[in-house]
């Protein structure tokens, strides 16, 4: 099976500290990674570089685009922008940097169909109505904006927007950040039955084991921007083997 994202020698410096150093990896179709480390490990400098935010220093970020594998570090803007409304999307910690405040919920669901060609008004609006339930969101909140809505309505209208298009690659920056408990795990359910549903691939980081446990089939932790330890998610959390790995999860353990 060919990969649907190949990571190669991915490094990004901040003058003399290191962003990320010499991050490989591949990411096959439907396949989950979990990226997790203390803060300043690197974990959201790396998915910045993958995602296309920040431009690294060295190394390839290779997608398997519709015309075959190309680097996306050496698209073309027009061609960097069509890939994030298409195949790619991007969940942001807080939903309010992925969101129009001041467009309807439909709205903004509607703007990623009108960014990849649809311009039936009654379609458009059926098919937000549509994503609007399967996150949750009753029907007749579809013009309410975001502004209206409570801070686990918002993510999950994020996610909506994010997904409306069937994108083959979802980045997650810490999507359960700042929720309470009881909202983390009603999106942390919503989004397993979304990602198995749509068969989606995906990368999330994530500072909480807990999301990591439940999303990923696989794990990277990272630590002063190198990956210290990588492997099945089970396996590394249950087994760790690096001293970094094993302080990290005893922390856990331990509240």
């Amino acid at each position: 099976m060919t990969p649907l994202l190949q990571v190669k020698s991915l490094t990004k410096r901040y003058g003399p500290r290191i962003g990320c150093a010499d991050v490989s990896f591949d990411l096959y179709p439907g396949e989950v990674m979990g990226i997790v480390g203390e803060s300043g490990s690197g974990k959201s400098t790396l998915l910045g570089c993958l995602a296309g935010h920040m431009s690294p220093d060295e190394g390839q970020v290779i997608f398997d685009t519709a015309t075959g594998p190309r680097d996306t570090l050496r698209m073309t803007e027009p061609e960097r922008r069509m890939l994030s409304r298409t195949d790619w999307a991007y969940v942001h910690q807080n939903p309010r940097d992925g969101l129009r405040m001041g467009v309807s919920a439909g709205g903004n669901v509607g703007e990623r169909l009108m960014a990849v060609g649809n311009r039936h008004y009654g379609r458009i609006r059926e098919t937000a109505t549509d994503w609007l339930g399967r996150v949750e969101i009753a029907a007749d909140r579809i013009d309410d904006r975001p502004s209206a809505f409570s801070g686990g309505m918002q993510q999950r209208l994020q996610i909506a927007r994010n997904l409306v298009t069937g994108p083959r690659l979802v980045f997650m920056d810490e999507p359960t950040g700042g929720l309470d408990v009881s909202v983390q795990a009603r999106l942390l359910d919503l989004l397993r039955g979304l990602v198995r549903e749509m068969g989606l691939s995906a990368i999330i980081v994530t500072h909480d084991l807990a999301v990591v446990r439940l999303l990923a089939d696989r794990l990277m932790v990272m630590k002063s921007g190198h990956v210290i330890e990588a492997g099945l998610t089970d396996q590394v959390l249950d087994d760790p083997q690096h001293g970094y790995t094993q302080l990290l999860v005893s922390s856990v353990l331990q509240v």
